[in-house]
């Protein structure tokens, strides 16, 4: 794995074996950052289940003002911090061992608000993208116009029904879809 632009361009990421985590591969991050396009302003990133980092080591790279990571796991954490030291990010972040459920309450809100792209990436045994998207819509973690990528197996179904957030985009490599939703400031239809 690598960082693909930015001031850490060509970076290699620590990514260890073994662990139960499955970081997103440098094709599906590179289709992401192009689909967010070069316009893209990376202002506040949340990283959840935040792994090895690299979706928001990626949007530091590209000048993100700040980039918050939540993972439950010490190992992940542990990885994080030393791919950002690696990437020569001393400093624009936070990082929160926290599970996400509990890190989007609000009493856990050292998260703060505003985010304009939130990376949702969690196990693929997990069933609860849905929840996840309806506490950060609730609890309005989302800037206007703001983006969330969601990245998921095929095989797992997101409840839209009860969401206020469009999306605008999915796209499909191999077991892994990455959707994109928009808290657009204008509600369209």
């Amino acid at each position: 794995m690598r960082i693909i632009a930015g001031i850490a361009k060509g970076k290699r990421l620590f990514a260890p074996q073994g662990l139960s985590i499955r970081p997103t591969s440098d094709k599906v991050r590179e289709a992401i950052f192009n689909i967010l396009g070069k316009e893209f302003c990376y202002k506040a990133v949340l990283d959840l289940f935040a792994g090895t980092g690299a979706m928001g080591i990626e949007t530091l790279s590209r000048g993100a003002e700040h980039a918050v990571f939540v993972d439950n796991n010490a190992s992940a954490l542990r990885i994080i911090k030393k791919n950002l030291d690696t990437c020569g990010l001393t400093e624009r972040y936070n990082i929160i061992k926290m599970d996400v459920i509990k890190a989007l309450q609000p009493s856990a809100f050292r998260l703060g608000k505003g985010f304009n792209l939130i990376f949702i990436d969690p196990p693929y045994r997990r069933e609860d993208a849905g929840t996840i998207l309806e506490l950060i819509e609730k609890n309005k973690l989302l800037a206007d116009d703001g983006i969330i990528v969601l990245e998921t197996s095929k095989r797992t179904g997101v409840d839209e029904s009860l969401l206020r957030l469009k999306e605008f985009d999915v796209r499909r490599y191999g077991d892994t879809v990455v959707r994109f939703y928009k808290n657009f400031k204008e509600r369209i239809q």
